[in-house]
């Protein structure tokens, strides 16, 4: 099979597809692994890497996108992307449909196969492509939510973990799943005043158990929620459903009941955002203000730290895109139910029910194309 990656477009993305580990594994099984120019650069690996391993380097994404079988990328293919694929062509990405209309329906009109990163499971229940994400943006959320703090960005001017004689920041974090337990160890371990929120009893016990009292727990609910606003210096979104589009958990309504100044960290704005306010921003612009809040919703919040979180992408993809390259998205799909809880669209058809709820568009069971 021919493997193709073009550079990532999306504004201030550095991350890449493929790393030249994953090339050399994909050539040494007989694939042909074709690379843009410069496109993991950011990510600090130069045509070279490649190349020692055997892929081959062409100068334009339309070269990656007309020679490929199988597209691998990161972040969800842009407009003038979508335009390169073709029916019969695999993409193997992170694609978030449900609040992403015109995309879903780019993919439906081109014919190709799509399978995305977030829907891929495993034997536990987890997303195992997504996890790694999920602990960088978790960890980052944090740090990324301290600068917007600062004064000269907008915020309270508060300090994460104070100084003697004067408080911690106080910070809630909404979610207690992969991406909420790292940014409570972050937070906590700033120094801040953290509780994290989640609805599972389970989980809170775990947290609990592992954690002890690093950070406060507390079961979500729309009256802790009205209680804990009024005293948060910060407060991450870090709730998922699977597929789907995030609830919107914080209302702009209750923007007067918080401190002015006060931040909003967005972690699940790839999702549509979990806060009535948000609307995705980049690295080069990534805070606004509503209201007298500072909301941070970065879209590729991993994409900052480009080298550890395409390693760590890269780790985990690389096994379900050998699979594909190996054995054709059919059969993989038929050999490993969890990569076939990937696949999104197939021909024209949408094959994942929470996009389908989401956007109104009639699904398919994926299991009726194998």
């Amino acid at each position: 099979m021919k493997i193709g990656c073009p550079s990532e477009i999306k504004p201030q993305e550095f991350r890449v597809g493929i790393t030249p580990i994953a090339a050399q594994e994909a050539v040494g099984r007989g694939h042909e692994v074709i690379v843009q120019s410069g496109a993991g650069a950011g990510a600090g690996f130069d045509d070279a890497a490649y190349e020692a391993v055997g892929a081959r380097i062409v100068a334009t994404a339309e070269e990656v996108f007309a020679e490929a079988d199988m597209i691998v990328k990161v972040k969800e293919p842009q407009a003038v992307e979508r335009k390169m694929l073709r029916e019969g062509q695999l993409l193997f990405t992170y694609l978030h449909l449900a609040p992403d209309e015109a995309q879903t329906r780019d993919l439906l009109a081109s014919g190709c196969t799509a399978i995305a990163y977030e829907t891929v499971t495993d034997r536990s229940g987890g997303l195992p492509l997504l996890a790694p994400m999920s602990e960088v943006a978790g960890r980052l959320a944090p740090q990324m939510g301290a600068w917007t703090l600062q004064k000269a960005n907008g915020g309270r001017g508060v300090l994460m973990g104070g100084v003697p004689g004067v408080g911690p920041a106080r910070v809630i974090v909404i979610g207690g799943g992969v991406v909420g337990t790292h940014a409570a160890r972050i937070a906590a371990g700033m120094g801040a005043d953290v509780t994290v929120l989640d609805r599972s009893l389970p989980r809170l016990r775990y947290l609990d158990d592992v954690f002890g009292d690093m950070f406060k727990t507390g079961y979500s609910s729309a009256g802790l929620l009205d209680e804990l606003l009024p005293q948060a210096d910060m407060v991450i979104g870090a709730v998922l459903i699977p597929g789907a589009a995030a609830p919107k958990l914080v209302r702009r309504d209750q923007f007067p009941m918080m401190k002015p100044g006060a931040a909003l960290v967005d972690v699940a704005i790839d999702q549509g955002g979990c806060f009535e306010t948000s609307r995705a921003t980049t690295h080069a612009d990534p805070v606004y203000e509503v209201d007298g809040i500072m909301h941070y919703c970065v879209a590729n919040m991993p994409g900052a730290v480009a080298r550890t979180s395409t390693l760590a992408l890269g780790n985990a993809t690389m096994p379900f895109m050998l699979a594909l390259a190996d054995k054709g998205w059919k059969r993989a799909c038929a050999d490993d139910p969890h990569l076939l809880a990937g696949l999104n669209v197939h021909a024209g058809q949408l094959t994942y029910a929470a996009v389908g709820e989401a956007l109104g568009i009639e699904t398919v069971p994926p299991e009726a194309l194998l």
